[in-house]
C-alpha cells in the first residue's frame, strides 16, 4: 500500500467501494486522513463498515468540512448524469479526484509509465512490466489491470509504476505528469458513459495532461483518431508507433520484424504470445516505452520472446484433435474481435453477450475468416441478422452449447487452420459476472471436452 498523506488530519469522502475505491480509502486512512466512505449499493457499504470504515451518505454531508471527494472510476462523473455527490462537491468548491492523481502526488519522485487505448492496453501494460522486470528494474504493475494503483508497493527512486488506465480513470486525472504516456488506439467504446465520441477521445487524451519536455508521449498511428492526436502540438518528446510498416513511425513492424531508426530489433515470429498486427503494435509500444525508460535495444529484444501472455487475451487454452481453442474473452467490442479474427484462417467463432453500439457491422472485412459463427446472449439475434447471407451462423444460446457445437463442426469439417475462438465482441453481463468469469468458464468447458489433447495451458492469474 502507498500511504496518501496529502489530506492528513482532514476529512475525505471516498465515493464508490469497488477495488480502487477501497484501496484509496485504505491509503488515505494510512496517511492520517479522516476517511468516510459511501457506495450506492448496500452490500458494498456493509462490507466497508465491516472493514472498519465510517459510512457517510453524501446527501447529508457538510461539504464545508470536506477536503476532497475521491471518486471510484466506476461512479459517473459527467455522463449519463453526474452523481449527486459530484454536483454537491463542485458547488462547495471541493476538489474531485481519483486514485491515479493521489498516487502521483503521494510519490512525486516515482517514475510512472501509463498506458491507455481502446484495445491492447492490458497486453501492453503487462508486456512493459515483463520487459522491465526481466532487466532487473524494480517494477509494480496495476491500475485498471490487476492491483489497484494505491495497493501497489512503495518503490524507490529507481523503480517504475506501470499503470493501465481506462477512460473512466483518466476522466479524474488533472495533471498526473506521467514520465511515459502511451496511447495505443481509439475506437468507439463506452459511449453510454461518456455521452459522445468527442468526450471519449478527450478522456483518453488526458493521459498527456501536464507533460513537458522531460516526458515522452508514445502514440499509435494505425487508426485515424490516434494518428490525428499524434499530430497535435505538444511539449513532450513524441514517439510514433505502428504495427505495420508505416514509414512515418519511429518504431514499426516491417514484414513481421520490429524495427526502429537503427534497424531490425526482433522477428516477432519468435514471440509466440504476440500474434497478429494488433500485438505487433503492442510490441512496438512496449519497446518504445522501455527505451524511453532507459533500457537498451538488445535487452528489450531478448525479453519479448519470453513474454508469457495474459489470460483472456488470445489465450491458447488447449489443442484438441488438432484444433486450437482460444480464449479471447477480453474482446468486449467489435474492434477487439476484429484483431483476433484477423489472426486465423478458419474460425469457429463464439460471439455475443451484451452488445456495444454499432454491433458487428464493422467486422465485415473479417467475415471471410469465419467458417461458422455460434451466437450467444442478448446480441445473438442482431448478430445473426448482420451475418445473414455472408457467414453461416447458429443460434447457440449459451457458451456451453456453443462450444459443443463448435467442436462438432470443426472436427467434422477438418479445415486447414481451423480454430475455435471465443472473441465475443460484447460485454458479458447478461450471462456472466464479467469478462474474466466468461473466460474462466470457457477454459473450464474446454477442459471437459472429449478428444486427444496435445496441449492444455494452465490457468494464470490476471494480476
Amino acid at each position: 500500500m502507498i500511504p496518501v498523506r496529502e489530506y492528513a488530519g482532514r476529512r475525505v469522502l471516498v465515493l464508490g467501494l469497488a477495488r480502487s475505491g477501497l484501496a484509496a480509502a485504505r491509503a488515505l486512512a494510512a496517511g492520517g486522513s479522516d476517511v468516510a466512505v459511501w457506495d450506492d449499493r448496500p452490500a458494498n457499504r456493509e462490507a466497508a463498515a465491516a472493514a472498519g470504515f465510517a459510512i457517510a451518505d453524501p446527501a447529508g454531508e457538510d461539504w464545508s468540512q470536506v477536503a476532497a471527494l475521491v471518486m471510484s472510476p466506476g461512479v459517473p462523473l459527467t455522463h449519463p448524469a453526474p452523481h449527486p455527490a459530484v454536483l454537491a462537491a463542485r458547488a462547495a468548491g471541493v476538489p474531485v479526484t481519483g486514485d491515479i492523481q493521489l498516487l502521483r502526488r503521494a510519490c512525486p519522485e516515482a517514475r510512472i509509465c501509463a498506458v491507455t487505448g481502446t484495445n491492447g492496453k492490458s497486453t501492453t501494460t503487462a508486456l512493459i512490466g515483463h520487459i522491465l522486470k526481466s532487466a532487473g528494474v524494480p517494477v509494480a504493475v496495476g491500475g485498471n489491470l490487476g492491483i489497484a494503483a494505491l495497493d501497489l508497493p512503495p518503490l524507490g527512486r529507481d523503480g517504475v509504476y506501470v499503470l493501465e488506465l481506462s477512460s473512466f480513470q483518466l476522466d479524474l486525472v488533472e495533471d498526473a505528469l506521467f514520465d511515459v504516456a502511451v496511447l495505443l488506439n481509439i475506437a468507439p467504446d463506452h459511449l453510454d458513459r461518456h455521452g459522445t465520441m468527442a468526450n471519449y477521445i478527450a478522456a483518453k487524451q488526458r493521459i498527456f495532461a501536464g507533460q513537458d519536455h522531460r516526458h515522452v508521449a508514445v502514440v499509435g498511428i494505425d487508426d485515424a483518431v490516434a494518428a490525428a492526436i499524434a499530430e497535435a502540438p505538444r511539449s513532450a518528446r513524441l514517439v510514433r508507433i505502428s504495427g505495420r510498416d508505416a514509414g512515418e513511425a519511429d518504431v514499426r513492424v516491417a514484414a513481421g520484424v520490429l524495427t526502429d531508426a537503427q534497424g531490425s530489433i526482433l522477428d516477432l515470429a519468435q514471440a509466440a504470445t504476440l500474434p497478429g498486427t494488433h500485438n505487433a503494435q503492442n510490441a512496438a509500444a512496449a519497446f518504445a516505452a522501455a527505451r524511453a525508460l532507459g533500457l537498451d535495444r538488445s535487452t528489450i529484444a531478448a525479453s519479448l520472446p519470453r513474454y508469457p501472455g495474459l489470460p483472456h487475451r488470445q489465450e491458447l487454452v488447449a489443442v484438441i484433435d488438432g484444433v486450437p481453442y482460444v480464449n479471447d474473452s477480453k474482446a468486449t467490442n467489435a474492434d477487439a474481435a476484429a484483431r483476433a479474427l484477423a489472426c486465423y484462417e478458419a474460425v469457429y467463432w463464439i460471439a455475443g453477450g451484451v452488445p456495444k453500439a454499432g454491433g458487428i457491422a464493422t467486422l465485415a472485412p473479417q467475415f471471410a475468416h469465419i467458417a461458422h459463427a455460434f451466437l450467444i446472449g442478448e446480441a445473438a439475434g442482431d448478430f445473426a441478422r448482420t451475418l445473414a447471407g455472408r457467414v453461416p451462423a447458429t443460434m447457440a444460446g449459451d457458451l456451453g452449447n456453443a462450444l459443443r457445437l463448435a467442436q462438432e463442426r470443426a472436427t467434422a469439417e477438418r479445415r486447414m487452420g481451423a480454430v475455435v475462438l471465443l472473441s465475443p465482441a460484447c460485454a458479458s453481463f447478461d450471462q456472466f459476472r464479467d469478462f474474466e468469469d466468461r473466460g474462466d468458464r470457457f477454459r473450464a468447458l474446454v477442459s471437459a471436452l472429449p478428444g486427444r489433447r496435445v496441449l492444455l495451458a494452465p490457468a494464470e492469474s490476471a494480476a
